[in-house]
């Protein structure tokens, strides 16, 4: 059995600083909110709609993130979304869906706020798949011409 897609990319800004507390085990866990906003147009008119995304980032990653992102940081995050059920005090369902984040990136730098660099790092191999752009491709130029085309 094929196993479903559950894939999240957002870029937005942290509404509060990162909260890190720790499990019983020692595993660190950092919770945030990340707001995004997407603007449109609506005759003519440019409208903006916000949403917000309560986020969770484990171990490591969330200690990082705790350390060096602070409210209105500028952030990428790649992860997946997870659903939490329980019943509350008064014995009603709830539930809750977060984005687990499994991939950060800083996109503050020190010039807007930040504590760090937000200079790209420099790769120092070339990629293995190069699906286009400049750089040497691991194909072939085209080895037939228009003129082989049977239609």
């Amino acid at each position: 059995m094929a196993s479903d897609l559950n894939r999240v990319i957002l870029i937005g800004r942290l509404t509060r600083d990162p909260e890190i507390r720790y499990t019983p085990a020692g595993t660190a866990v950092a919770s945030f909110s990340l707001a995004n906003s997407r603007t449109y147009a609506v005759t003519g008119e440019k409208k903006e709609q916000v949403s917000y995304f309560d986020c969770i980032a484990w171990s490591k990653l969330g200690e990082i993130i705790t350390e060096y992102c602070k409210k209105g940081h500028r952030i990428a995050v790649e992860g997946r979304l997870q659903q939490s059920r329980w019943d509350d005090q008064d014995g009603k369902k709830r539930s809750k869906v977060e984005l687990v984040i499994e991939n950060f990136q800083f996109l503050t730098g020190k010039e807007q706020g930040g504590e760090y660099s937000a200079e790209p790092r420099t790769r120092t191999s070339e990629p293995n798949n190069d699906f286009g752009g400049s750089g040497s491709s691991n194909f072939e130029e085209n080895p037939f011409s228009d003129d082989d085309i049977p239609f």
